[in-house]
């Protein structure tokens, strides 16, 4: 599962220019272990294995620790309203109890007027009556991952002894969408993959009536290319994939879902703000805490290398202020000035922003590159202009055609004899 699909943007602060750096979303490991075995999973088979070394289960004294270091930064910052996803491996193995003590504890800390938000993002398969008790007693917005039907779900979200979790997930989807549970659901995480039909993918999901859908890009870069990307190449397999999912959802109407990246991207270019890190440039504000209190930045950097995530920081020694002063975090370059010259230089820059900052990492040269996902991006970004662009126009002549007023408006005025 992925920290950054499910987590949205955080609105552009308005004076952002000189409003100081803060943390809107916590990404809290509240179970550093996982009941799948999931083969393309970022959080076991990449660099970063110190998952290993790390508690099963979130301490008290930890999550106490980690309440009161939110408290202090609110108070500092003023109260506002903060984002914390409960997060893992697998956030539902902690149990019923944990993660109601652990909500508690966390609201218990809040300054006066700030509010929390809380999330959980999960596999599905312990999903029950029991957890959406304590949702509803929370207010907490369920995200589940799947990636399309049985046969496309069970390629990769499987359990260790290679079963597959479709039929499991199903159960807990078709639990979660019965109207007396369906305000708790935030939506379904898929993680594409070339090898399944994008538009069988996007039906199959549709199916059980999701409110929002995000289409994550398998996690890569250029020196651990993802699959079928060819790092240089021109082809765009994966650009492909979203147009034809693109094509079929915006053609619908009214859609009967929401997609997080083909609405960040239709938002941007018509001068909004993206609701999704994986393109437009996005205030690095997303602070990770993992089971044993070490405080990371976005989780996605465990695909990189092993340096990458390493702060040398944990809630017991170090304010979240201090935290946001590492290059992990807030401290890291951001906007147009920390890409690569070919990006600042792209027709597209301001609906790509360069991508997601994981996929832009080479191996001994950093993060001042294209995404491993350029071409893709490229091809998809182009082709949603056109779209949207067509749309506009149509728009605007259908409207001077209904109103002689504003068609006489949009006609130069006669000139004088």
């Amino acid at each position: 599962m992925s920290a950054d699909a499910p987590t949205s943007a955080a609105p552009p602060h308005p004076d952002h220019a000189a409003a100081p750096a803060r943390v809107r979303q916590l990404v809290l490991k509240v179970h550093s272990r996982c009941n799948l075995a999931c083969d393309h999973c970022y959080v076991y088979r990449n660099a970063d294995q110190r998952w290993r070394e790390r508690p099963r289960v979130i301490a008290p004294g930890t999550v106490a620790q980690v309440a009161r270091r939110l408290g202090e930064h609110l108070a500092r910052h003023g109260p506002d309203r903060v984002r914390v996803v409960l997060h893992g491996g697998e956030p539902l193995l902690a149990g019923p109890a944990t993660l109601d003590r652990t909500v508690r504890t966390l609201r218990a800390a809040l300054p006066p007027g700030a509010a929390l938000d809380v999330g959980v993002q999960t596999n599905g398969v312990l999903l029950d009556e029991e957890f959406l008790a304590l949702c509803h007693r929370h207010d907490i917005d369920v995200g589940v991952s799947l990636d399309g039907d049985r046969a496309a779900n069970d390629r990769h979200r499987r359990y260790p002894d290679g079963r597959g979790s479709f039929a499991d997930v199903a159960a807990a989807l078709r639990l979660l969408g019965r109207p007396r549970h369906r305000s708790r659901w935030a939506g379904l995480l898929c993680t594409v993959d070339l090898a399944n039909d994008p538009v069988d993918v996007y039906e199959s999901l549709l199916a059980f009536d999701p409110p929002r859908l995000d289409l994550l890009l398998p996690h890569g870069n250029w020196s651990a290319p993802p699959p079928g990307r060819r790092p240089g190449g021109t082809d765009t397999p994966y650009g492909d994939w979203l147009v034809a999912v693109f094509d079929r959802w915006y053609a619908t109407t009214p859609r009967r879902t929401g997609i997080r990246l083909f609405e960040s991207l239709i938002a941007l270019l018509l001068g909004g703000h993206s609701g999704t890190r994986a393109v437009g440039f996005a205030e690095p504000d997303v602070m990770t805490i993992e089971a044993d209190g070490t405080i990371e930045g976005t989780d996605t950097l465990k695909t990189t290398d092993d340096a990458s995530m390493r702060t040398g920081l944990d809630v017991f020694r170090h304010s979240f202020d201090e935290a946001l002063r590492h290059p992990s975090l807030a401290g890291r370059p951001t906007g147009p000035a920390a890409l690569a010259a070919a990006c600042r230089a792209c027709p597209v820059l301001s609906a790509c922003g360069g991508g997601l900052y994981a996929h832009r990492f080479r191996a001994g040269a950093g993060f001042a590159h294209p995404s491993v996902y350029c071409p893709d991006l490229y091809r998809l970004i182009r082709h949603v202009r056109r779209v949207v662009a067509a749309d506009v126009d149509a728009l605007r002549r259908r409207a001077l055609a209904a109103s002689p007023d504003a068609a006489a408006a949009g006609r130069p005025a006669p000139r004088r004899r």
